[in-house]
């Protein structure tokens, strides 16, 4: 096995040991499993704005069954348009495949989630919520999106589909929708697949010609620049609101410590499976 397929199967097989290791620390110790009730809680004080409850519930329906169906489409029609039809297979097999993994392991691993303050000291989510359906849904899309994309695209494509990413897990907490772990469980379901896909693909590559191979090549300078450029917004973003409100910032973050640890685990997931994906196949 060629030495890039060799480093995506070992990125799919961290993938899944870290999937294991986020499932029994919010199900099996106390600590992170009080952290997770925790940012939930504070993640739902957000349905108490209007404006941001009804943006979130924009993002979390986009990624429902029926929307997500026409969704799909755009990886699938590039890879189409672009005479891949090795990628074609592979887009369909992580879109599939991490979705119905997804809904594999809700119901082999339903349990419980920790009694909330609501209804009576127990959470209102059905004990088939781990992984989240759909940040698995959005991750998948993004990922496979990368390896449909040109080699010139793919860190735009990164970049943005991680922020989609983000936006998407930061809804379902914001709506109440899942806890964090159910988010971070999502994601790493999709990026298993994807890796094994990515493995697959570079296993069964040709030998291309080299006026092909240098203009499929991206450098890790472009691979990793895009998401790059996605913290340095977030963070330029973060410390104008902080200049503008600071008073009300630092309130919010002392009163909602632990769902500004949440979102940035969320966010910082994101952008790393992303990168990882555009990396394993940057040429």
């Amino acid at each position: 096995m060629p030495m890039r397929a060799r480093n995506a199967m070992l990125g799919a097989g961290g993938c899944v040991a870290l999937l294991a290791l986020v499932w029994f620390a919010a199900f099996h110790i106390g600590f992170f499993r009080h952290l997770d009730q925790s940012i939930y809680l504070q993640s739902v004080d957000l349905k108490a704005h209007g404006r941001i409850a009804s943006t979130a519930g924009h993002f979390v329906r986009l990624f429902d069954v029926n929307p997500y169906a026409y969704l799909v489409l755009a990886p699938l029609v590039v890879a189409l348009l672009r005479r891949r039809p090795r990628v074609v297979l592979a887009v369909g097999a992580i879109v599939l495949g991490a979705n119905v993994t997804t809904e594999v392991l809700k119901h082999l691993l339903a349990a419980p989630r920790p009694g909330s303050l609501f209804a009576g000291g127990v959470s209102w989510l059905p004990p088939a919520s781990w992984p989240s359906g759909h940040s698995t849904a959005v991750m998948a899309l993004v990922l496979a999106s990368v390896l449909a994309a040109s080699a010139r695209l793919r860190p735009v494509v990164a970049a943005l589909g991680a922020s989609l990413a983000i936006a998407v897990g930061y809804s379902l907490l914001a709506t109440g929708t899942h806890y964090p772990s159910d988010v971070l469980g999502g994601f790493l379901v999709a990026a298993s697949w994807t890796l094994c896909a990515a493995a697959a693909l570079l296993g069964a590559e040709r030998r291309r010609s080299p006026e092909r191979e240098r203009h499929d090549r991206v450098s890790i300078r472009a691979a990793l620049g895009a998401p790059g450029v996605v913290v340095m917004a977030a963070v330029v973003l973060s410390g104008v609101l902080v200049v503008a409100r600071t008073h009300d910032v630092v309130s919010y973050v002392q009163a909602h410590r632990g769902f500004v640890l949440g979102a940035a685990g969320i966010a910082a997931l994101s952008l790393t499976l992303s990168t990882a994906v555009l990396l394993s196949v940057r040429r």
